[in-house]
């Protein structure tokens, strides 16, 4: 069988180390390396296990013959577009975690008519980790507000919306928001 585990390990910024102890139950860094180089054989358990330290399924680790990968041609570097040290694919996006989407029919801010954006949700609790980032927030009546949060006071936010010259929009009580993590775009 052939595995993918060291390109998508690379994608997600992952030292060998990192991948072993978000294992469950932890294993070493020898170990995840011997695997994926092919020294040791992967079985069903170790990719599963692997697969959920990396976020992923286990689907993406091995080379299936019906899926059509992205090669990547090069890779823009301090010095320029070089060719990759090693053959990789792109890996798909692929949801986590409870996403919600926005379309974009009208430009705003950097986002584009048609992008896709992809956003994850997030309790009120954990609204403070969304800080200067862009996100969307349901309002009453079906309506939702979108811009980058710039505060965060006991229970309301302060977001300034991506249009020029829009006033900050202050918002209490939201029951969830969307921190946006990825952006799809048609080129």
């Amino acid at each position: 069988m052939i595995t993918r585990i060291r390109e998508v390990r690379k994608a997600k910024r992952m030292t060998l180390h990192a991948v072993a102890a978000a294992c469950t139950p932890p294993t070493t860094a020898q170990t995840i390396g011997r695997l994926e180089t092919g020294v040791r054989t992967v079985s069903v358990g170790w990719l599963n296990r692997i697969a959920a330290a990396l976020g992923v399924t286990a689907a993406d680790l091995i080379t299936l013959p019906d899926r059509i990968d992205v090669a990547v041609a090069a890779v823009l570097s301090p010095d320029g577009a070089i060719a990759p040290k090693r053959a990789t694919a792109l890996l798909p996006p692929m949801p986590d975690g409870e996403m919600v989407g926005l379309m974009v029919e009208v430009a705003q801010g950097e986002y584009r008519s048609g992008d896709s954006v992809w956003l994850a949700r997030l309790e009120p609790k954990a609204f403070a980790t969304a800080l200067n980032r862009d996100i969307l927030v349901p309002r009453p009546a079906g309506r939702f507000a979108f811009g980058r949060l710039v505060g965060v006071d006991s229970k309301k936010l302060q977001l300034l919306p991506l249009e020029p010259g829009a006033r900050q929009l202050v918002i209490a009580d939201a029951a969830w928001i969307g921190v946006v993590r990825a952006l799809m775009r048609a080129l």
